[in-house]
């Protein structure tokens, strides 16, 4: 006997985001996650695993917070900035009566975080450019609590200019029925960028942060929400008993120690370095017809879909992230710097590619 009657209509009818890991793949070489290539080391420290943990670990709150530049009572730290997204979107939305607005091409889950909810979601295409449309956000805002707005933008590797944000902020504080929430997963790469300072201006105002990208730690789920104190008191009231395992904040503790800052400061430099010498060799490839300028851990790259790259390259098992489906990125594929050696490999591989004649076209 079926029982699928029984879930709600929204989670039958979900799509739910395709992972790298639920897109599955047989590789020796994965560029498709936006990880960091290599493992770094921690070694777990003796805890009572017999008792539970604290709901926001004293140790990791206040270096996050030192880190980013707010006070500890700034801080909510949950499990990845996904779990950020979800929070947001359960505090402050009223199923069938809020909505959320995001701005494609961007990341997957503030869709399928707010259709598990039952909250709808708005949509404004990006300009060109890949800048927000801020005329077609002004006269969309009706009814919307959260606007997610991805800074480095993922899949397109840009950022939010300044000034937009800015008036994207004046616009919400003006009408006061929006908070304007900024995903930073990968402000890491490029620091200088963040608006966090605008904190202290803009009580509207939350930031998404996380160890998964350039403190290397994907495995960990461990990340942050940044914002007001108000803020951070409602998200308190809905927030999981214990979001983070005693191992998990064990290893955060110590990947924000001084020691853990610096080795994060270094994984970041070689990453840009190899992130701008690998966009100059893609460049030079006959199937690559655009490498997007980024400041973040993967390159956005329009390929000629006459080599057919994704699948050529999938079946020998370089797996990189098809992001046809996005709106405006036909044929662009998503590649995560890996290390030296796999840069080099990849650049072989794209240069070993050959155009598929007509003929043979028509045979597949």
């Amino acid at each position: 006997m079926s029982i699928t009657h029984l879930a709600r209509s929204n989670v039958l009818a979900l799509e739910p985001y395709e992972s790298a890991r639920r897109l599955g793949g047989q590789g020796k070489i994965w560029l498709n996650a936006n990880e960091f290539p290599r493992s770094p080391y921690y070694a777990l420290r003796d805890g009572d695993l017999n008792r539970y943990p604290s709901c926001q670990p004293t140790a990791v709150v206040n270096s996050y917070a030192v880190y980013s530049g707010v006070k500890a009572e700034q801080v909510i730290v949950c499990r990845g900035a996904d779990e950020g997204i979800e929070l947001l979107i359960r505090t402050f939305c009223e199923p069938g009566t809020d909505a959320i607005l995001f701005c494609p091409p961007t990341y997957g889950m503030y869709s399928v975080s707010a259709e598990t909810f039952g909250i709808e979601r708005r949509t404004v295409l990006t300009r060109q450019d890949w800048q927000l449309n801020l005329s077609a956000i002004r006269a969309q805002l009706n009814g919307v609590k959260l606007i997610y707005i991805c800074n480095p933008n993922n899949p397109t590797g840009n950022l939010i200019y300044p000034d937009i944000l800015r008036e994207l902020l004046e616009i919400t504080y003006k009408k006061g029925g929006s908070l304007l929430v900024v995903d930073e997963a990968y402000i890491d790469f490029c620091p200088q960028a963040s608006v966090v300072k605008w904190l202290t201006i803009y009580p509207h105002l939350v930031i998404l942060r996380t160890l998964s990208k350039a403190f290397a730690l994907a495995g960990l789920r461990c990340g942050f929400v940044l914002a007001n104190v108000e803020i951070i008191q409602l998200l308190l009231k809905v927030i999981t008993p214990y979001p983070l395992a005693l191992p998990v904040s064990d290893i955060a503790e110590q990947a924000l120690s001084t020691e853990g800052l610096e080795k994060t400061k270094a994984r970041v430099a070689e990453i840009n370095a190899l992130r701008d010498s690998l966009a100059y060799n893609l460049r030079q490839c006959l199937s690559v017809r655009t490498v997007y300028p980024s400041v973040s851990n993967y390159l956005l790259v329009h390929c000629n879909p006459a080599y057919r790259v994704f699948e050529t390259l999938w079946n020998q098992g370089t797996i990189l992230r098809d992001q046809s489906k996005q709106p405006g990125l036909l044929d662009c594929l998503r590649i995560t710097i890996g290390t030296q050696t796999e840069c080099q490999s990849l650049v072989e591989a794209f240069n070993a590619l050959t155009p598929i004649s007509s003929s043979k076209k028509e045979s597949l």
